[in-house]
């Protein structure tokens, strides 16, 4: 996963930066499939935003949230993040499997019953 951290009006320090790149880790633990994300972190006189685009197989997800601090912007922005990729991985999976096989076996126990 490469993450590109990019500040607007803001000096881009290491701790911030590694901050934003700790926080995403919390994402690919829940979806291996990310590919990129660019997180903008930009300060607007007293509002701290932060937003991203998250590029995963099969979707661009984008989410911002701002907050008086820096830290808790990015917070939740990946919370935000997080619930989109949930949803999103959600989405993927086969939900149809399971009722196919409870029905085939509904049908299995009828002609049983009816025997007896």
């Amino acid at each position: 996963m490469q993450i590109d951290v990019t500040g607007h009006h803001v000096e881009m320090t290491d701790a911030l930066r590694d901050y934003v790149h700790e926080k995403f880790q919390r994402l690919e633990r829940h979806f291996d499939n990310v590919v990129d994300v660019h997180a903008i972190l930009t300060v607007e006189k007293l509002v701290r935003k932060a937003e991203a685009t998250m590029d995963i197989s099969g979707a661009k997800l984008f989410a911002e949230a701002t907050a008086e601090d820096m830290y808790a912007a990015i917070d939740g922005l990946v919370d935000k993040l997080d619930r989109q990729v949930k949803k999103h991985k959600e989405k993927l999976r086969d939900h149809h499997r399971s009722e196919g096989a409870s029905a085939k076996a509904m049908t299995e126990e009828a002609p049983q019953e009816a025997a007896e």
